[in-house]
Order: structure tokens, then C-alpha cells, then sequence
């Protein structure tokens, strides 16, 4: 849902302009690697230590990324936009269709694809699955790196049987072993994928670290305060919507935002013991945007029922999704 008053000003648009930077030295390279792998690989971990801003949601729960969520970051004279996609996973509703096809989708437009897998995990069914895909989705030629994440749950003799086993299911151009929340490895990971891009100028301004609009990252703060906060089915069965954005002249913005729930029960669990639960999630989610935005934020959430959400074209266009994709 958006507002219809409302013009599209630098609040509905990607943070910084696209473009080739002018201020570089020597030759520029610039692409795309997308990060795929199961849910809760720990993509959006790598992504937000890569850009060195938080800019995807990290939680606990499985499938919580929906979106491709670009972001942005330099190795030296390489630009480096990473697609963080939604994890792949066998999917059941319209809402997990799309969020796979995304994925996909993403992947085979990349010019790098890193597969992330747990460490501890190993070759899943799910891994095997999506090495399976691989083979029928990736283009010929398409580099694709293997990164182990979460090294340090394992022994190296472990980590050493599943790099060699993980070869032997597909050709992997590089094998890293990482651990995105610690930093370990991250740096020799992105020098590599500095060095398979393709020259060129870069998309995006230097110092721009998402392309997302800040509407959206607004919502995605505050979808991740209830998901962290809710119990583990619910937060699968909402969505929110940045409604209005105001930049007022005393230097605060305002946000007004819709949650949406399926059903009056989850209104209900949302709501809490005299709006309780609703009021420490608007106050976690606003001190981040402000965080993020560099300026006081007023943040006030409305929860609606809407019990076909899932089933409207208008909420996948808000998340980045092609409704088309769920059928």
C-alpha cells in the first residue's frame, strides 16, 4: 500500500545515483556476485560484513531475507555488488515460490555465484539439491566459488573431508573456508571476486552502500524486530510497508508503516498485553533507522489484517518480488 499524495522524491529511490565513478585511478572493474545457499547459511551475515553496514536482516529463523538486496563495496579499484537472495529451499506457497525464482533469478544474471554452506552441516540434502540445480541453471563458464562458513564449529580434519567432498559434487573455481560473523577469511574471499570481475566503470556512486530504497530498508529493520521477537511461525505469515515518509524541517523523519498479518489471532500476538510487544519492537526498529539514516526518527506501525495478503500482486511488487514468479 502506498500513498497516493505522496510524490516519489530521494525516499522512494535507491540510496545514491547509479553511475560510473570519475575519481578512480587506473582501471575500474565492476559486477555482480550473488550469494546463494540454503536458509541460514549465513548470507546476509557475509553480505552485511562485505559492505560493512548492516544492510539484510540476520536472524535465527530460516528464510528470512525475501528480497535480492544489493549491496555495495570496494576492493580497491573493483566495485563488488553483491545480491544477497532469499535462501533456496523447497518451496510451498506462492510467498516461497517467488522467493526462490528470485534466487534463481539472481544467480544467472551474476558474473560471480558463491555457494555458502555450514560447516557443521556439511552436504546436506538441501546443498545436493542445489548443486543438482547448478548444473542445469548456471551458465557454462559462470564462476562459482565454495565458501565453508562457520569454521570455527569444526575441526580442521572435518573442514578438510568436506571441501575435498563438496569438489567432488561439482567444479568449484575456489574453495574458501569463512566465518562471516567472526571476519575470518572474508578479506581473501573478496580480493578473488575483485579480481573475476570484468573491467569496466562501476554502477554506483563510491561511497553508496545499498541499492535499495530507504523505504524499503526501513521496513526490512522493522520486519526483523518481529521476527526476532515472535514466535516461529508467525513472522512467515506478515509483511510491512513503509506508507508514508516526512522529513521535517526540525531534522527528524517521520515513518508511518503497515503491518500486515493474516489473521485477527496474530493481530492479537502482535498487539501484546496492553500493546507491549508492538511497543518494544517500534522502539528497537526506530533507534536503528535512525541509526542508519543519521537523524532522529519518529516510527509509528499499524497492524492490519488482511488474511489474502499473499495472494496480492501489490505486497510482492513492495517486496521486490514478481508475483508472477509464485504461480
Amino acid at each position: 500500500m502506498t500513498d497516493t499524495d505522496q510524490t516519489e522524491d530521494e525516499h522512494s529511490k535507491p540510496i545514491g545515483e547509479m553511475g560510473a565513478s570519475e575519481t578512480a585511478t587506473g582501471p575500474t572493474r565492476a559486477g555482480f556476485v550473488a550469494l546463494i545457499g540454503e536458509p541460514n547459511a549465513g548470507k546476509s551475515t557475509l553480505l552485511n560484513r562485505m559492505v560493512g553496514a548492516k544492510v539484510s536482516i540476520v536472524t535465527h529463523k530460516v528464510q528470512t531475507t525475501r528480497t535480492r538486496i544489493r549491496g555495495v563495496t570496494m576492493a580497491g579499484n573493483t566495485q563488488i555488488v553483491f545480491v544477497d537472495t532469499p535462501g533456496l529451499f523447497r518451496p510451498r506457497r506462492r510467498l516461497d515460490r517467488a522467493m526462490v525464482a528470485a534466487a534463481w533469478g539472481g544467480a544467472a544474471d551474476a558474473d560471480v555465484i558463491v555457494l555458502l554452506v555450514e560447516a557443521h552441516r556439511g552436504l546436506t540434502d538441501g546443498t545436493a539439491a542445489i548443486i543438482d540445480t547448478m548444473r542445469d541453471r548456471i551458465p557454462q563458464g559462470q564462476p562459482v566459488a565454495l565458501a565453508i562458513n562457520k569454521i570455527d564449529r569444526v575441526k580442521a580434519e572435518v573442514l578438510l573431508a568436506l571441501a575435498q567432498k563438496m569438489n567432488e559434487a561439482f567444479p568449484f573455481a575456489e574453495t574458501f573456508m569463512i566465518s562471516a560473523e567472526k571476519g575470518y577469511g572474508v578479506d581473501k574471499l573478496r580480493d578473488w571476486l575483485a579480481s573475476q570481475l570484468p573491467l569496466g566503470p562501476w554502477f554506483y556512486p563510491e561511497d553508496q552502500i545499498a541499492d535499495l530504497p530507504m523505504r524499503m530498508i526501513a521496513s526490512e529493520v522493522t520486519r526483523e524486530k518481529l521476527t526476532l521477537r515472535l514466535h516461529e511461525e508467525l513472522p512467515y505469515q506478515l509483511t510491512v510497508e513503509t506508507e508514508k515518509w516526512e522529513d521535517r524541517a526540525d531534522g527528524s523523519t517521520r515513518i508511518d508503516q503497515l503491518i500486515y498479518v493474516a489473521r485477527d489471532g496474530h493481530k492479537g500476538i502482535l498487539l501484546g498485553k496492553g500493546g507491549e510487544t508492538i511497543k518494544s519492537i517500534s522502539t528497537a526498529a526506530r533507534a536503528e533507522i535512525a541509526e542508519f539514516i543519521g537523524r532522529p526518527v519518529h516510527l509509528f506501525l499499524q497492524v492490519k489484517v488482511r488474511p489474502n495478503w499473499q495472494e496480492e500482486a501489490e505486497r510482492y511488487s513492495e517486496m521486490g518480488l514478481d508475483f508472477k514468479d509464485g504461480n
